[in-house]
């Protein structure tokens, strides 16, 4: 006599019991946190976050130096981590970006994808894009034979509630560069839609052939970025660069 096979029973979540909304006592029912669980692993995959970048946060950002000297390095870099975390947690009520500038390695990147990371898990659409990748992107749609077009490229970078725009200015400043830099900045702009930048060029740089961000950017643009976003400038040492040295150590 044949005999039924057991099926294994799915797991129902103990806070909704499957029905997607959780009791909270003395204040009526919210969406259920296993919910909110799936949402932001979309939204995670949704941002575009390179996998170098996947486990920055702001608890393993760690200024360099000390804060029992008065070390401008360590004091930059704390203000701006401080800066990131009061966006992450002020907005939707903070609604100024973020202009990370300063030179390689101090951490500009992890920073903002912390902050985008911290945004994510309060329900936040985000996007991250290395402005270089971006261009290549648009000028791909340009081939007859791409299946994209340059308005589906453009249409999530507009539309994100916060972007990260990574690198900026790093590309060759060409009249057709520096045209969707404006467009795309314009528009969010105009949107009144939150933007961290993070770029190594300088307004001030310390030898004159270096270019400054105007020099890379233009002028207009420049002052744009200015309405848009808190300045934040972050000092420091090559922070890749002392990771590579130090794997060549013998121990």
């Amino acid at each position: 006599m044949a005999t039924e096979t057991s099926k294994p029973l799915l797991a129902v979540c103990e806070y909704c019991n499957g029905t997607g909304w959780e009791l909270v006592e003395g204040k009526g029912v919210r969406q259920c946190r296993c919910r909110m669980s799936d949402r932001r692993d979309q939204l995670i995959t949704a941002a575009r976050i390179p996998k170098r970048y996947e486990n920055c946060s702001f608890e393993n950002y760690h200024p360099q130096g000390n804060n029992f000297t008065a070390d401008e390095i360590f004091r930059s870099q704390s203000y701006a981590l401080n800066y990131a975390q009061t966006l992450a947690r002020e907005y939707p009520n903070h609604d100024i970006g973020l202009l990370f500038i300063g030179p390689c390695g101090v951490g500009k990147t992890h920073l903002a994808v912390a902050s985008i990371k911290a945004l994510i898990n309060k329900g936040i659409t985000c996007l991250f894009y290395d402005f270089r990748d971006l261009l290549k992107e648009i000028q791909d749609s340009y081939n007859p034979v791409s299946k994209t077009t340059e308005l589906r490229v453009l249409e999530p970078v507009y539309q994100s509630e916060i972007l990260v725009l990574d690198e900026l200015g790093a590309s060759k400043p060409t009249d057709w560069v520096r045209d969707t830099m404006t467009q795309i900045i314009n528009t969010r702009y105009n949107d009144k839609k939150v933007t961290i930048f993070t770029t190594n060029y300088l307004d001030d740089p310390e030898t004159p052939n270096e270019d400054t961000l105007s020099d890379r950017v233009g002028v207009r643009l420049r002052s744009r970025l200015h309405e848009m976003c808190k300045v934040v400038k972050i000092k420091g040492d090559d922070f890749r660069l002392k990771i590579g040295s130090n794997r060549g150590r013998k121990f």
